[in-house]
């Protein structure tokens, strides 16, 4: 029986659409049994010329029905062309396709894999047994990603084929962070000057990596001029129509392309095709050639006619011819209800099966094709002016900023606590500072402080082996010991400021301070007002000197320093200090130091010691001039000045000191003031007691005038 269908056979890919005119399945186990039925017939095989005009004329002789009919003895007439299988080429597909589109015959291509085939408008019935340059271009880009490949070059040929497939392929690349140096097009039929123009983009190119979207004609051009100028070491990334070409092996630039890397057809097994050819007989096709013995076989043959191990673009034109087969007997038989589909249904236009095309196996050493190294973490990504995405500046992230990962765009801001490292890859917790003990500045003040304990001790113990002695009876023997007591306690309080802040280190160092120097003053003070006094005692009529004496003195020390206890107690009372956390001096670490809580307090203490000291000064400064039997008045202006100088430079040293150094200005001025007092007022006299003896006579300090 014979239906009075064909279609032709061209050429010949992967079918993912159907058409309302011929219904296409894509199980192909029943095709034998159907070709056994006869329902169909396979007819006008042609051989003709390759070139866009001469496919253009064999498809038009195919629809008008002109071809020569292969069919078995019971099909002899010419039919109606159904289907056209074929052409394996875009280019010619392209020319065609649209002129038999309008007649609504079908064309399946096995390779023609230009993606502007798709379009349904310019080609109504054209379908395919393989996927479009679209899939296989996305699918370089991911390639191309998968290999960190941030920087390539793209030629193409100047066709539909190549200017569509290398377009997808940047736009593809681009969504992946992929930059394209340079894009470039010529045609094997071109002028051999725009070859010569590409020789050299690709040879100033700093890209190493080359995708190549072109037929074999134009890579094996392109791979010849670049050996013949010795361009080496580039990565090919090709398409499927020169991939997998063995005839580039037989070009003198071959060596060029080692090591390329595409997507070529899945290899498959068509099921019964080796036993076939194998047994076939020259029997079976008589032919006008030398006569054949009858004996021959190709059962044992190894030749390229009988090797089925790589059916690739073979299985493509295999599914080509059963799938229409196949549609062509589903549409004369298929009835509502008793379809070959789920329920008994017909075919539905909109069926697809999706299956695996490829699979690609990552090299060991791949090369290295970017624009610019990758940002290490610790750095961030600037884009570069002017120039693509890929081509960027690597820089350090600021202080308190961190990347943690590699080509981070953005640094991230450390928590307040914390801060970055010296790589700026981490944040770590922010140092505490403080003046510590360990540190040489802490130690050399600990040193200091001890030396002045030691030498106030010796100096005491100096008066008081010699107390009965005249000077040191003339000097006010019990004011002299509470001064060298209250030196000492300055001296010590020197070290409270030492060492990690704490709620009672800070209440103690500023009160403790604040007593002891009053109370040092005090003493001053005290002394200064027995020379006046024993200086009026000494004039006609004078009885003062027994208004201030012993008891008056100790009052008034006792007196002074109570106001100081006074001012300390409210000031603990209403805002004590308090240790604090300064993160305002430096980002990179905490200032551990003692607030002071009510400043009006700390200021309130200090003054009140300014206050005594001027005083003190005022008194001695008048009493300068006395005679030189009570010359202690020099010593104690002298050392006023000493003290009140000190202590008018530590103010504005005090508040522009940052940190730990505050504390050591505030220690200082302890110790510079109370060594000032120890050495002008004490100093003068141990020398006198154990190198000068014979001046420490009675005789000696009463008799001058």
């Amino acid at each position: 029986m014979c239906p009075g269908l064909s279609c032709g056979l061209l050429g010949c890919s992967w079918l993912h659409r159907t058409s309302g005119h011929v219904l296409f399945h894509s199980d192909s186990a029943q095709v034998p049994e159907l070709a056994q039925d006869g329902d169909f017939v396979i007819g006008g095989i042609f051989s003709f010329r390759t070139g866009q005009d001469y496919t253009l004329i064999s498809a038009l002789a195919l629809v008008s029905g002109l071809e020569n009919e292969i069919s078995n003895e019971n099909c002899t007439k010419i039919k109606t062309i159904q289907a056209i299988l074929g052409h394996s080429g875009s280019r010619p597909t392209i020319a065609f396709a649209q002129v038999v589109g309008r007649f609504h015959i079908p064309v399946i291509s096995h390779f023609a894999t230009c993606a502007c085939l798709s379009n349904r408008k310019e080609f109504p019935t054209f379908f395919r047994t393989i996927p479009s340059d679209f899939y296989q271009s996305r699918a370089l880009a991911k390639l191309v990603k998968h290999f960190g490949w941030t920087w390539i070059g793209a030629i193409a040929v100047d066709n539909e084929y190549g200017l569509s497939g290398i377009a997808t392929f940047i736009q593809a690349a681009q969504e992946h962070g992929v930059c394209t140096e340079y894009s470039e097009s010529f045609s094997s039929s071109g002028p051999p000057e725009t070859l010569q123009r590409i020789v050299e983009v690709v040879k100033r190119a700093t890209s190493k990596v080359i995708v190549a979207f072109m037929s074999h004609r134009e890579i094996k051009l392109l791979a010849q001029e670049l050996y013949s100028q010795n361009i080496t070491g580039l990565q090919w990334v090709g398409s499927d129509a020169w991939i997998t070409d063995h005839s580039l092996t037989d070009s003198s630039g071959h060596s060029i392309l080692l090591g390329s890397l595409g997507f070529t057809v899945s290899k498959a097994k068509i099921l019964g095709l080796e036993e076939h050819l194998r047994g076939l007989h020259p029997a079976q096709f008589p032919t006008r050639r030398r006569p054949c013995s009858g004996s021959e076989s190709l059962q044992n043959d190894t030749s390229p006619f009988t090797d089925v191990t790589e059916l690739r673009f073979t299985n493509n034109v295999y599914k080509s011819v059963y799938v229409v087969a196949h549609a062509l007997d589903n549409l004369m038989k298929c009835e509502k209800g008793e379809g070959p589909f789920s329920e008994g249904s017909c075919a539905d236009p909109n069926c697809v099966e999706w299956v695996c095309v490829c699979l690609f196996v990552h090299v060991l050493q791949a090369p290295v094709s970017v624009c610019t190294q990758r940002c290490l973490p610790g750095t961030h990504k600037v884009l570069q002016k002017g120039k693509p995405v890929c081509c960027f500046d690597c820089v350090p992230c600021p202080p308190g900023e961190i990347s943690n990962s590699t080509n981070s765009i953005h640094c991230i801001k450390c928590p307040n606590l914390f801060w970055s490292n010296q790589e700026r890859d981490a944040c770590i917790p922010k140092s505490i500072e403080f003046l510590a003990h360990k540190e040489l500045l802490g130690t050399l003040l600990v040193l200091f402080s001890l030396l002045g304990v030691f030498l106030t001790t010796f100096m005491f113990l100096i008066f008081y082996c010699h107390k009965e002695t005249p000077i040191v009876r003339a000097n006010n023997s019990e004011l002299s010991f509470l001064l060298l007591f209250s030196l000492t306690l300055c001296f010590l309080c020197s070290l409270t400021f030492i060492g990690r802040p704490s709620g009672w280190s800070c209440m103690l160092r500023h009160t403790a301070f604040g007593i002891t120097f009053v109370l040092c003053i005090s003493c001053v003070l005290g002394k200064t007002m027995v020379v006046l006094m024993a200086f009026r005692a000494t004039l006609p009529g004078s009885n003062m000197l027994k208004w201030f004496g012993p008891a008056q003195q100790r009052l008034c020390v006792v007196a002074f320093t109570f106001v100081q206890v006074l001012i300390c107690i409210l000031w603990l009372t209403i805002s004590p200090p308090y240790p604090f956390e300064n993160m305002e001096y430096y980002n990179d670490r905490i200032i551990l130091e003692c607030a002071l809580g009510s400043a009006l307090g700390f200021w309130a203490v200090l003054g009140y010691i300014g206050l005594l000291a001027m005083f003190c000064f005022i008194l001695a400064f008048l009493a300068r001039k006395l005679p030189n039997n009570f010359n202690e008045a020099k010593f104690i202006t002298f050392s006023m000045l000493i003290f009140c100088a000190v202590w008018v430079t530590f103010i504005p040293a005090y508040v522009s000191s940052p940190g730990k150094f505050l504390v050591a200005v505030e220690i200082f001025a302890i110790l510079a003031s109370s060594y000032g007092l120890l050495f002008c007022i004490f100093l003068p006299k141990c020398f006198i007691i154990l190198f000068r003896p014979e001046l420490n006579t009675k005789k000696h300090i009463i008799g001058k005038t």
